[in-house]
């Protein structure tokens, strides 16, 4: 039995809330006791009230075991499970930002561990050692009685280096590693190895961090820096290394002249001036010529910086000057497409916040050393700084880059974020397009009544185009966007702005046409599609599908257009497809996206749109995923809202729930309905976990992501049918599937209601077994998918909404958009797609202006399933995108055996 004790705090305390964390070799052993009635161990505890010797059943768990537990866990609550939470979320802030280092343990085994710590990870390791609570160590200090509690530091640091060593055992941490030792689980042999860590971790278990205080004369000619050291265990202890390595230092251990000789040979890696130190007898002071002085001003701050190594200089003498961009000055660019001519912006360096002027700059750009006498004073100037006062401009930068920095308050050189200030024409312009939209007066020819939000939308989209500038209208579906661009197009057309050539897709012809007709009957419009197609000659509408422009790309490219819209733009998200280059090639005045998701999936879909609209807004695609997608993926609040004021300006969004949109639309309910499987679909469900679990673990690579797929997919089609995934031929369907009894109960109920319903699923076979089985219980039914021809579709709808028909089957993808079908007045997804942008746009085919009933969604998940976890997933996900979104079904493939494994199992009684 483990001996153990832990001391009392306070009558709160009890053996629930104790959660101990004993370490072992190698640091990945380490393992949590949790207190459990039938626990296989136990442990003598010092329990409160009164101090009182108890043994404690535990249940001994690793590390590796408890790491998502205790990272799904709240780390603000009390006790001591919520503190070894945030001493989790720690370990892997640190691993994420690649605070790891190769090691040897005691014994010899190979261990991965944190490091090296900055000054904010001391700090905070500091203050976390400082608040752990006696329930989390209990471990006592060998032969004391009585019983004396370890130091929570080494503690501390001892499961910060467990999570380490647990997280990195990838083949990708063994090659940064130089080995292939640190990749495998087991406890490898690796004493050979242990000089060798010991100098790649040189200083870093030392106990002491590193700094320099740089020291100059009176006159700014001689400078020196200073070695000093920090204690890590209490980072107000400091002393400069000659105290340290003469004695006169106390409290740096008995190690103290190898801890800071380790200290200073690490740093001399990051800065190359510190190896002169390795050759004096004390490696406590270096002598720093000019260049030395430049360097360290320069790039030698950034390097350190980046190893956790300070620097300071002089109260009198320190880096003081800034720069910022001024953009603005002159005239403005006579446009914002591909060929306007590019700018140069112009620098504007400060002293302590006040302007250099003309011949301070002049004094800068020529001066040879890195001080420089302005003002009566000595003032560091870096490398960058001397080169931005002798060009005086940064640039050449397009106009829509400038228009970028002016909206977002920065601008990048040579890879650093400058801040921007706007001025003159460009500041002009930025509070002009940045201002809220005033309705105008409706355009001639209209013979519609617009709602306000609507007018305010006509006004938005004008002045943009008017500007040069594209745009996005990103409302929900049924907010009228189709009628909206109409009445741009009236608008347009009283400035002779040239024909509208509409890209969408086949199922919407029919739509633009009646809309254009009804509502700017004056207006001719042709369908440019089918066989002999010929472009008319007028300054009307011209209507394209997706499909269409791509084969006749050239013939439509060598017509001028006043504006081209992209109707349904999430067509061409993927800006690599053969459509979205055929889009981009299309000339005109003006460029408008219509879409109801702007992004489903990833932020590059709305690169992608912005970029045809507006191109070099948003930079490469590679420079967009580096500056923006990426980081704001990671979760950089500050960033997601510099990057949404760079977009709301090109982006109108707005939804059926905001204010004043659409007042007049009914109540929408929306249900997740759980439903069991049948012990057909339980056991099919267990039968394909286990055996493609299994293939899944001897695959990697290409084919281990195809195997995560293909479970995914089964296991959904299994939830819906057992006969659509054996892909029966002629199936028994009744009693086979939870799913399909409830929904004959929701249908019965809505169709005696005389209520009228669309049934989504994503998958057409589905549909089909769903059609067969309901015109066999007598009802109503129609199906359409992507293989129902263009007029039988119009035909579906007229049916539908005359009453003729009780439930619309639906394929999700083929019918998610373009259709208005507001006789509906309940929507039921049979299955959940992995994005609950595309679910919302497949409900708004009901719910949309028009709909006149309150409308019930009805989500059918199967309990204990993988989608019940999904379902989870995407209330996280729908929340990200009301902001600036992420994720995606591949991400899935990238889950370790064991995340998928729990992702995937069927829980629950059956």
């Amino acid at each position: 039995m483990t001996q153990t004790r832990t001391a009392p705090t306070s009558d709160a305390d009890s053996t629930g809330e104790m959660v101990i964390f004993t370490p072992a070799d190698p640091p990945r052993a380490g393992r949590l006791l949790l207190p459990a009635d039938d626990g296989p161990d136990a442990v003598e505890a010092v329990l409160p009230p009164g101090e009182v010797v108890k043994a404690v059943p535990v249940r001994a768990v690793p590390v590796a075991d408890a790491l998502p537990a205790l990272l799904a866990a709240d780390p603000h609550a009390p006790g001591a499970y919520a503190y070894w939470a945030a001493a989790a979320r720690f370990a892997l802030h640190l691993v994420g930002r690649g605070r790891l280092l190769p090691g040897v343990s005691p014994s010899g085994a190979d261990a991965w561990r944190v490091g090296p710590l900055d000054p904010e990870d001391a700090d905070r390791q500091h203050a976390l050692a400082a608040a752990m609570p006696p329930t989390a160590r209990a471990v006592p200090v060998a032969g004391v009685e009585p019983p004396v509690l370890p130091a929570a530091a080494p503690l501390l640091r001892a499961f910060l280096d467990a999570v380490a060593d647990v997280l990195p055992r990838t083949e990708d941490a063994a090659e940064e590693a130089g080995t292939p030792l640190f990749a495998a689980a087991a406890a490898q042999e690796a004493v050979h190895l242990r000089d060798w860590a010991d100098e790649v971790a040189a200083g870093v278990d030392a106990g002491v961090r590193l700094s320099l205080r740089v020291e100059a004369d009176a006159d700014a000619t001689r400078f020196r820096a200073v070695v000093q050291l920090h204690a890590l265990d209490d980072p107000t202890r400091v002393a400069d290394l000659s105290a340290v390595w003469s004695g006169a230092a106390v409290g740096f251990g008995p190690r103290a002249r190898v801890d800071a000789l380790l200290a200073v040979r690490r740093a001399a890696r990051f800065w190359d001036p510190l190896q002169q130190l390795l050759g004096q007898a004390v490696p406590d002071v270096l002598d720093l010529d000019d260049g030395d002085v430049a360097d360290l001003v320069g790039e030698g701050v950034a390097r350190l910086a980046a190893a956790g190594i300070a620097v300071h200089w002089p109260r009198d003498l320190r880096p003081e000057l800034s720069a910022r961009v001024v953009a603005g000055r002159g005239s403005p660019p006579s446009g914002f497409g591909a060929g306007a001519e590019p700018l140069h912006l112009d620098w504007e360096l400060a002293l302590r916040g006040e302007a250099l002027t003309a011949g301070e700059m002049a004094e800068l750009a020529t001066a040879h050393r890195p001080v420089v006498r302005l003002r009566d004073e000595w003032v560091l100037v870096d490398p960058a700084t001397r080169e931005r006062a002798r060009t005086r401009t940064l640039g050449p930068v397009s106009a829509i880059t400038a228009l970028g920095a002016a909206l977002t308050g920065q601008v990048e050189d040579a890879g650093a974020a400058v801040p921007v200030v706007a001025t003159g024409w460009l500041q002009e312009l930025r509070d002009r397009i940045a201002a809220p939209p005033a309705p105008p007066a409706p355009p001639d020819g209209l013979t519609a009544v617009l709602r306000d939000y609507q007018l305010r939308g006509l006004g938005w989209l004008d002045r943009m185009t008017s500007l040069g500038l594209g745009a996005c209208l990103a409302d929900d579906m049924g907010l009228g966007k189709t009628i909206t661009l109409i009445a741009l197009h009236l608008r347009r057309r009283e400035r002779a702005a040239g024909p509208t050539l509409v890209v969408c897709p086949a199922s919407l012809l029919g739509n633009w046409e009646r809309e254009v007709r009804r509502f700017a009957p004056g207006v001719p419009v042709d369908r440019y599609h089918g066989a002999g197609r010929a472009l008319p000659d007028h300054d009307g509408f011209v209507l394209t599908t997706y499909a269409t422009m791509r084969l006749d790309a050239d013939a439509l490219a060598a017509h001028r257009w006043g504006l081209v819209v992209a109707d349904e733009a999430q067509h061409v998200k993927n800006p690599a497809s053969g459509t979205a280059q055929a889009l981009r090639r299309l000339p005109s005045a003006a460029r408008v996206a219509l879409t109801g998701t702007p992004v489903e999936n990833d932020l590059t879909e709305l690169w992608s749109i912005l970029d045809w609209t507006t191109p070099g807004l948003l930079g490469t695609l590679a420079e967009f995923r580096a500056r923006w997608a990426d980081p704001i993926a990671e979760g950089d609040p500050a960033l997601a809202d510099r990057f949404a004021r760079l977009i709301a300006p090109f982006l109108l969004r707005r939804r059926k729930s905001d204010p004043g949109i659409a007042p007049e639309l009914p109540p929408k309910t929306e249900t997740d309905r759980p439903v069991g499987l049948t012990p057909e679909q339980a056991g099919l469900y267990e039968a394909v976990v286990a055996e493609t679990m299994e293939r899944i673990a001897r695959a990697d690579g290409m084919e281990r992501r195809g195997l995560v797929l293909g479970l995914l997919t089964a296991l959904k089609q299994i939830c819906d049918h057992p006969a659509l995934y054996a892909k029966e031929p002629d199936p028994v369907l009744a009693g086979r599937s939870g799913k399909l009894e409830l929904l004959d109960e929701l249908l019965d109920t809505i169709l005696a209601e005389d209520g009228a319903a669309l049934v989504f699923t994503q998958y057409v076979a589905m549909g089909r077994l769903l059609e067969r089985h309901l015109r066999a219980r007598g009802a109503t039914v129609q199906f359409l998918h992507g293989g129902t021809p263009v007029p039988e579709r119009e035909a579906m709808v007229e049916r539908f909404q005359r009453g003729e028909v009780g439930v619309f089957l639906l394929s999700l993808r083929a019918a998610g958009t373009g259709l208005n079908l507001t006789r509906a007045d309940h929507v039921v997804h049979v299955d959940r797609w992995w994005n609950p942008a595309v679910e919302d746009q497949a409900t708004d085919r009901a719910y949309r202006i028009g709909q006149t009933r309150p409308v019930q969604v009805h989500r059918l998940i199967s309990e204990g399933t993988v989608e019940d976890r999904i379902a989870a997933l995407l209330q996280t996900k729908r929340a990200l995108a009301d902001s600036v979104l992420a994720g995606g079904e591949a991400g899935l493939t990238e889950l370790t055996d064991a995340e998928l494994a729990d992702l995937v199992a069927l829980r629950g009684e059956r």
